[in-house]
């Protein structure tokens, strides 16, 4: 039994601010409940590269895809442009084994621990943050890893 069991859900992560590891939470589908996805139902998620910590990429999840990937550590996302859900790696093969995952503060941001296959980035790079930018000019800072023709074959 958790003291934030009877936490309204729009109250959850302000009562969550004042916890210590020692504290037992309430149920994940409990926790899930007062996550704050926004007006479209979607959380953005960033993954992480769990044992360099490197950036890898930001997708969005919707409430079944952050389901989908606690239930079976692999790492889907929702798809904004096709409309559905997008298990990482399906037409690339360059999939993403969730480790851990981890909501901010506010219950609106989702950090995944992930351990990365290959390239992240459908550029075929290994991150998707590869243009560096500073007040005087930008740069590109990697190397596609595999050419984006070869990772999702050739479009006609």
């Amino acid at each position: 039994m958790s003291r934030f069991d009877h936490v309204a859900p729009d109250a959850l992560f302000k009562q969550l601010e004042r916890a210590t590891p020692e504290d037992s939470l309430p149920a994940v589908t409990t926790l899930l409940a007062a996550v704050r996805f926004n007006a479209d139902g979607l959380i953005p998620a960033i993954a992480q590269q769990h044992d360099t910590n490197e950036v890898l990429m930001m997708a969005w999840m919707n409430r079944e895809a952050l389901e989908e990937t606690l239930t079976t550590q692999r790492v889907c996302y929702y798809s904004r442009s096709r409309g559905k859900l997008w298990r990482k790696g399906e037409s690339s093969g360059q999939q993403q084994q969730l480790v851990s995952a981890a909501l901010d503060c506010d219950g609106d941001t989702l950090l995944l621990q992930v351990e990365q296959t290959g390239p992240a980035c459908h550029t075929g790079r290994r991150s998707c943050f590869y243009i560096a930018v500073d007040g005087e000019q930008a740069s590109i800072t990697s190397n596609p890893l595999i050419d984006p023709d070869d990772l999702y074959g050739k479009k006609s």
